[in-house]
């Protein structure tokens, strides 16, 4: 092959021969560099592939790991708090469980009635799937779930020392009533009532109750109070006053000694006296009489109330 070359510049043409041995040669070339550029290219497509993907996919990896990150710290925020919620109503639980367990003493109710130890028994069919609202809780309905029982366990607790104190007040107004017999005895000689005075032998009223015993027997108050009598009386002789307050007095008279003075705070079944026969009186007995708002009443009343509550306590001691 023979390739004739013109140029301006060229003061004549050029030709070159090309033989088959310079074609088979620009052949090779030729070959060689499709050969190079496709290696070239299997090169950095294919070995540095997975270099090249996880470069581009490590681009969002800060913002994904921001987003884990905030997640974490938000479970662990709400579980700290959770935590610190449940703390706070176990311990408003065991201050109900006690303050129950002193109304119950208070009520009288046994303990095998309402046991504050255990658990009240629960049941119920397992719902099934498509049951409407049977569905996990989420973190904010749980808190909302915590709050709630939170106000409702301060409000039985309200509730709870309210009837506390209305049964202790019951009970320390019980306690003031003049309720239990002043004399160990089994009888009384005179009742309350109209009788033949012994002195004059006329029809009277006889405005308390006459325990007879050896001289020398102690006497208790009846209830606890304040002496505001402590005197000798014409009638009376060695005499007792107590005031039990809401306009409730106690007399004790005719005894051989006082064991208290005025103004002494006594208490409940207290050593006041001793038996004795001072005054008018025929022999060793007290004298013994409850007066409301000035106006003599029946002891008999209040010392039944007070026998059937020692056998209403004897029962219920008896049944735990």
């Amino acid at each position: 092959m023979q390739i004739i070359l013109l140029h301006p510049r060229f003061t004549q043409a050029k030709s070159l021969t090309l033989t088959r041995r310079h074609i088979v040669l620009v052949a090779l070339l030729y070959l060689c560099a499709v050969i190079g550029s496709t290696a070239l290219l299997y090169y950095f497509t294919i070995d540095h592939a997975n270099g090249i993907r996880v470069l581009f996919a490590q681009k969002p990896a800060p913002a994904v790991r921001d987003d884990t990150d905030r997640q974490d710290r938000y479970v662990k925020e709400s579980i700290a708090a959770m935590a610190i919620k449940v703390g706070e109503m176990q311990a408003r639980l065991m201050r109900l469980d006690a303050l129950g367990e002193r109304v119950q003493g208070l009520a009288g109710v046994k303990p095998e009635a309402f046991n504050f130890g255990e658990l009240p028994g629960r049941g119920g069919a397992e719902p099934s799937s498509g049951t409407a609202g049977a569905r996990h809780l989420g973190m904010a309905e749980f808190q909302q779930l915590l709050d709630m029982m939170a106000r409702e366990l301060d409000h039985r607790a309200d509730y709870m020392n309210v009837v506390e104190t209305a049964l202790l007040r019951e009970k320390i107004q019980f306690k003031l009533l003049p309720t239990i017999q002043p004399v160990n005895v089994s009888y009384n000689a005179s009742g309350f009532g109209l009788r033949i005075d012994p002195f004059s032998g006329r029809s009277s009223f006889h405005e308390g109750i006459d325990f007879p015993a050896p001289t020398g027997t102690p006497i208790v108050a009846a209830a606890g109070g304040v002496v505001i009598a402590a005197e000798y009386h014409h009638q009376f002789g060695n005499m007792l006053e107590i005031d039990h307050g809401n306009g409730i007095v106690t007399r004790y008279a005719h005894a051989s000694k006082l064991q208290v003075k005025l103004g002494d705070i006594v208490r409940r079944g207290q050593h006041i006296a001793d038996i004795g026969s001072s005054g008018r009186s025929t022999g060793a007995h007290l004298h013994f009489e409850v007066a409301v708002k000035g106006i003599r009443q029946d002891p008999n009343k209040f010392l039944a109330a007070g026998a059937a509550q020692a056998q209403a306590a004897l029962a219920l001691q008896a049944a735990k």
